[in-house]
């Protein structure tokens, strides 16, 4: 290390050196006072937090699968119904809570007319849970 002389040579000249001591020094005492403070922020205190009660998780409600068939006939849960039960049933599902699911599964060929009046009847009925099925398979395979 060089430290400044008396010589006359040279002391006009910038130190080349940076002294580290003083960073040395604070980074000691840093190290010293985080020793101590650290078993400090573990320890807890025990105190009585208060009781609450929270509310029930919701049901998951229940799925409605209405399907479609190429002719136009109508099934609920694969059960066959005729198109002047289909309202009654919808408005019964609508009452219910929580409301259910309704899943719509239609054939390809189904005529869109059909599907629109479904929909509009479900709607009507109070059903606000709509989501259509479809099969993932690429139509090339059909």
């Amino acid at each position: 290390m060089a430290f400044g002389s008396f010589d006359q040579q040279g002391g006009n000249q910038p130190m080349s050196e940076i002294n580290v001591t003083p960073l040395v020094d604070v980074m000691l005492v840093l190290v010293i006072i985080f020793i101590i403070t650290a078993p400090l922020l573990t320890h807890g205190i025990k105190i009585d937090l208060p009781k609450a009660s929270s509310t029930a998780n919701p049901e998951k409600p229940e799925t409605v699968t209405l399907s479609l068939d190429a002719k136009g006939k109508v099934f609920w849960n694969d059960q066959p119904v005729p198109d002047e039960q289909l309202a009654a049933k919808m408005a019964e599902a609508a009452a219910k809570q929580p409301q259910p699911e309704l899943h719509l599964r239609a054939d390809h060929n189904t005529r869109y007319q059909k599907l629109a009046e479904i929909m509009s009847a479900a709607r009507n009925a109070g059903l606000t849970k709509l989501g259509f099925v479809t099969d993932p398979s690429p139509a090339a395979e059909r």
